[in-house]
C-alpha cells in the first residue's frame, strides 16, 4: 500500500507537471505566472501524497503492533493513521489554492 501512495503521488506530481505548457499556451497571460502555479501545484501535491505515503506506512505498522498487543488502543491508532493520510488532503487542497489564484 505504501509503494501504491508513493507511485500515485509520482504520477499526479508528473501529469499535473506535464500538462502546464498545454495550459500556459492556452491562455494569452504572462507565461511564466501560470507555469509557475503549475509547477508549485503540482509540487505542492506531489510532495504531500508521498509524505503520506512515508507517515502511513509508518503509522500504519506501528499502529497494527499496538492493537495486536493491546486491543484497547485502537481508537487512538486510528486517529494517528488518519491525521497521516490528512496530509495528502492539506497538498490536494493547497494545490487547488494555488491554481484558483486569480492573476
Amino acid at each position: 500500500m505504501n509503494r501504491l501512495v508513493l507511485l500515485l503521488g509520482a504520477v499526479a506530481f508528473m501529469l499535473v507537471a506535464l500538462s502546464a505548457p498545454a495550459a500556459v499556451a492556452q491562455t494569452s497571460t504572462s507565461t511564466t505566472d501560470s507555469a509557475s502555479k503549475f509547477f508549485a501545484a503540482s509540487l505542492a501535491f506531489g510532495l504531500a501524497a508521498v509524505a503520506a505515503g512515508y507517515a502511513l506506512g509508518q503509522s500504519g505498522s506501528a499502529a497494527i503492533a499496538a492493537v495486536v498487543e493491546k486491543p484497547e488502543v485502537r481508537t487512538s491508532a486510528l486517529v494517528f493513521v488518519a491525521l497521516a493520510e490528512a496530509i495528502a488532503i492539506y497538498g490536494f487542497v493547497m494545490a487547488i489554492i494555488i491554481l484558483g489564484q486569480a492573476g
